[in-house]
């Protein structure tokens, strides 16, 4: 699990420790398939970056508490799993993260229902613990975004008169506004006032958008074996991210690599070539200065008077995904 081990989220080092536990918990069932599933899913990691950000963010007032946040950072990191378990099915995903995808090792049906199995786990670990309507209201409008975002995705592959303009509402709602919730939440968990919650939820949605777009960059640019999953996954299945748009503006080889992203049986020459083409136009060098411009702006909403270790720790987590490569 990458995060924990990274220096920069030391001081939530033992939270995110509690939270792997509190996951294994969470997703044990009488049911022992329900069971086996949930713990392949935990174990094969992840980023754990929602929960994260949630966490931090609840560290940010004077009014954290372990047990009143954790119950929250479990129900976000499992409704993005149960996300990522749709996913797969939907992309026929073999691996995830190096490891076997649920679909792959049970089967569609049986990956289904265990991604609706955590989507109400989730939401029921949050029950009579006093959270009040607002944050319910928020965890909903969290799931009914990203549901949203992949909704619109999902209705535009292998299509290739795609604009940045819809591009950035799509992973708005995929990502940003994900991540913008988690901090947001978190700062209403700690008791921040208003302005700073918001300040707060300003960072999340700008860092939520350098995320996918440097998620978009690494399928272009990244090594498959860092990455757990194939280079060019996201040509291959049809998804049109922001470096294969501007490419598909600015490479003199633009008519090829149109016909090779809405072609429905493409070949991995095909991803390949598609692959060359974005890799020597200037979509790597565009994604990179928007990404750059988010992870900026999100420096800039961070409220000034919240706990000075945790507002370090956030510029820190910028950084880093201005920098990852996995």
């Amino acid at each position: 699990m990458q995060l924990v081990k990274m220096k920069m989220f030391h001081m939530i080092k033992k939270d995110l420790s509690v939270l792997e536990d509190e996951l294994l918990k969470a997703v044990t069932s009488d049911v022992p398939i329900i069971t086996e599933i949930g713990t392949h899913l935990v174990k094969s990691g992840g980023k754990r970056l929602r929960p994260a950000l949630f966490l931090l963010a609840a560290r940010a007032g004077e009014n954290f508490s372990i047990e009143r946040a954790m119950p929250l950072a479990v129900a976000i990191e499992m409704i993005h799993m149960a996300s990522l378990v749709h996913d797969d099915v939907i992309d026929k995903a073999d691996t995830r993260r190096g490891s076997l995808t649920a679909n792959a090792k049970w089967g569609n049906q049986a990956a289904i229902l265990s991604g609706d199995y955590l989507f109400a786990r989730a939401f029921s670990l949050t029950v009579g613990k006093n959270y009040g309507e607002s944050i319910a209201m928020k965890l909903s409008k969290l799931v009914t975004e990203l549901v949203s975002g992949e909704i619109m995705q999902d209705t535009t592959v292998y299509l290739a008169d795609h604009t940045i303009a819809d591009y950035r509402a799509r992973i708005e709602k995929k990502t940003a506004n994900f991540l913008a919730l988690c901090c947001e939440i978190g700062g209403m968990v700690s008791g921040l006032g208003e302005s700073d919650v918001k300040g707060l939820y300003a960072y999340g949605h700008a860092i939520g958008m350098a995320f996918q777009m440097t998620d978009d960059l690494l399928d272009i640019t990244g090594d498959a074996k860092k990455l757990g999953k194939p280079a060019g996954n996201d040509i291959k299945q049809g998804v049109v991210t922001l470096p294969v748009i501007r490419a598909l503006k600015t490479s003199a080889d633009r008519e090829e690599l149109r016909r090779i992203v809405t072609c429905r049986d493409m070949t991995d020459e095909m991803v390949r070539r598609a692959l060359d083409i974005v890799r020597v136009s200037d979509g790597v060098e565009y994604t990179k200065s928007c990404v750059d411009e988010y992870l900026s702006e999100a420096k800039r909403c961070l409220p000034e008077n919240i706990n000075s270790d945790v507002r370090k720790t956030f510029i820190e987590a910028a950084d880093y995904i201005g920098k990852r490569d996995f």
